[in-house]
């Protein structure tokens, strides 16, 4: 048996694993804590966390152009997407939430074309606008399943918010991943606890297991474990089939949602999904073809 080929598909799964129960896990921490309030909690912690990780292995944490761009990092990665999608996700389903953070890849793509960071071709032109279509069917069925209008839209933009966080950060030099997150994780955590002073939203620390576990679980799987596993899945896989981790946590969200919370999400949102993935996987996979083929062309 070849662990070398096995240890790094376990990675991947385990990601795709844990970062599509984190939009249940949320949904399930906003009944028991302020959404801000329980956010907040999340954020100090993995700075925290991330923070004596630099420290460990003897990074450096961002100065000059790289300061700027992981501050804009952090304030619309965590600040405006965490506050946004906490908020909505009291009323929006955390499966139809993860779905439309699936569409990241494909609105990042637009925003580093605004930056003249990349080029735009026909076929990721085309999947934007499939994908934008299957959002819009969603939206249809979702308002008509009695979704508020608001959250949803609160949605949208965490998950916009947050691929342009990463476009932001891309157009910086190159920096730790670590130190940037763990300053990152620090300004978000500033950003929502302004929001939820603002909110009103009663702030006291949780006393009880079922408060903490939903902080925990976010802050120690989502925010350490699986980034740390994906930094090193990065390190040995190309980018281009690591992302294929955005198509996966839909699906892992919207099975956790239905079996766990009971969601039911309209059929029409169900063929709304389908674009999105499909227009999200195409995206991907010619990303993918274009990575291999550059390969085999400086290799000869």
């Amino acid at each position: 048996m070849n662990w070398k080929i096995l240890v790094p598909f376990g990675a991947f799964i385990v990601c795709s694993l844990i970062w599509g129960s984190t939009f249940l896990v949320i949904s399930i921490g906003n009944d028991t804590v302020p959404p801000m309030w329980a956010a907040t909690i999340r954020l100090v912690l993995a700075s925290l966390i991330l923070s004596v990780l630099v420290v460990l292995t003897r990074q450096k944490f961002p100065r000059g152009e790289a300061l700027r761009a992981a501050l804009w990092y952090g304030f619309f990665e965590f600040g405006v997407n965490f506050s946004l999608l906490y908020w909505g996700e009291q009323r929006v389903a955390s499966g139809i939430a993860a779905l439309l953070f699936a569409t990241i890849p494909l609105s990042a793509m637009l925003f580093a074309r605004f930056f003249g960071l990349e080029q735009l071709n026909f076929m990721k032109l085309l999947s934007a606008v499939v994908a934008l279509l299957g959002v819009a069917i969603i939206f249809s069925g979702e308002l008509s399943a009695g979704v508020p209008l608001l959250p949803f839209v609160a949605v949208v933009c965490a998950a916009t918010s947050a691929s342009l966080a990463t476009v932001l950060l891309k157009r910086g030099p190159a920096q730790s991943a670590l130190a940037s997150n763990a300053l990152g994780t620090a300004i978000g955590a500033l950003v929502c606890l302004i929001a939820s002073v603002l909110l009103g939203e009663p702030r006291t620390i949780p006393q009880w297991w079922n408060q903490w576990f939903p902080i925990l679980y976010l802050t120690l799987a989502g925010s350490v474990i699986a980034f740390v596993l994906f930094a090193w899945l990065v390190n040995r896989w190309d980018a281009s089939t690591v992302s294929f981790v955005s198509v996966i946590v839909p699906v892992v969200a919207i099975t956790l949602g239905a079996s766990i919370r009971q969601e039911h999400i309209a059929t029409l949102s169900f063929a709304g999904a389908t674009l999105v993935l499909i227009a999200v996987a195409v995206v991907l996979w010619n990303e993918r073809r274009k990575t291999f083929e550059q390969t085999q062309k400086s290799a000869k």
